[in-house]
C-alpha cells in the first residue's frame, strides 16, 4: 500500500490541494484538544510530584525536574499520540472507509486516478507536521505545571530551577524521532483499515474501532523497542 501510494502520482496542483486540506483536518485541527490536555497534565503531573515530596529534606527544584522528564519523554509524544490514534485516527478511517462503502474509491480507478496516491500519500506528508503539535503539548505541559505550582504556594523559582536542572537535549531528540515515526503509523494504519474494509456503512465504524485498537497497539509497542533502542 505503501509502495503504491508513491508512486503514479497525480497532478501536482491535485496533490497540493489535497495535503494544505490534510493538514488543516489532521494538525492543526487537533491542536485546541492536545492543547488542553497538554495544559492539565502537566498541572497534575507537578501535582502529584508535589504530595509525593513533602519531606522538608527534599528540595522543591525537584518538582519541575520530574515533571519535565515526564512531560518531554512520554506523557507528549507517546500519551498524545494515543489520543491522536482516536481523533486522527478515526477520521481518516471513517473518510476513506465512507468512500469504500459509496464506490468512489472505484470511480476514482475508472478515472484512471491512483487512489492510494490520492487519498493516503496527502495524509503521510500532513502527519509530517505532526512534531509542531507535539512541540506545542511539551511546552503547554510545562506550563500548566508552573501555573499549578504556583496556585498550591511552591516558589515558581524553585519550579523553574527545577527545569533547568541537568536539562540533556539528547531527550527532546528522542522524543521528536518517536514522534516522527508514531506520525506515521497515525498515517498509514488507519488509512490501511479504511482502504481494504469490506462490508457496508455498518462496517465503517467497526473499522474505526479496529483501526484505534492497532495504531494504539502499535504505538506502545515501538515506544518500548524504540526507548531500548535509544536510551537503554
Amino acid at each position: 500500500m505503501i509502495r503504491i501510494s508513491f508512486s503514479k502520482s497525480c497532478k501536482k496542483s491535485i496533490l497540493y490541494k489535497q495535503i494544505f486540506k490534510e493538514i488543516n483536518d489532521l494538525v492543526l485541527d487537533s491542536i485546541p484538544i492536545i492543547s488542553i490536555l497538554s495544559f492539565f497534565i502537566g498541572g497534575v503531573v507537578a501535582i502529584q510530584m508535589a504530595l509525593n515530596l513533602e519531606s522538608p529534606l527534599l528540595s522543591k527544584t525537584l518538582i519541575g525536574f520530574a515533571t519535565r522528564q515526564s512531560v518531554i519523554l512520554e506523557f507528549a509524544p507517546t500519551f498524545m499520540s494515543i489520543i491522536m490514534a482516536g481523533k486522527v485516527g478515526s477520521y481518516i478511517t471513517s473518510s476513506i472507509g465512507t468512500m469504500r462503502v459509496t464506490e468512489q474509491i472505484d470511480a476514482l480507478e475508472v478515472m484512471g486516478i491512483n487512489s492510494l496516491n490520492y487519498l493516503v500519500f496527502p495524509k503521510i506528508i500532513a502527519m509530517l507536521l505532526y512534531p509542531f503539535v507535539i512541540t506545542v503539548s511539551m511546552f503547554l505541559g510545562i506550563i500548566g505545571g508552573l501555573l499549578a505550582m504556583t496556585l498550591t504556594g511552591v516558589p515558581s523559582e524553585a519550579y523553574i530551577q527545577g527545569i533547568q536542572t541537568d536539562f540533556d537535549g539528547y531527550h527532546v531528540t528522542y522524543s521528536y524521532v518517536k514522534t516522527l515515526i508514531f506520525s506515521f503509523v497515525l498515517a498509514t494504519v488507519p488509512a490501511f483499515h479504511g482502504y481494504y474494509m469490506k462490508g457496508g456503512a455498518l462496517d465503517v465504524g467497526k473499522a474505526s474501532t479496529q483501526s484505534f485498537y492497532w495504531t494504539s497497539i502499535i504505538i506502545i509497542l515501538l515506544n518500548y523497542i524504540i526507548t531500548q533502542l535509544l536510551l537503554a
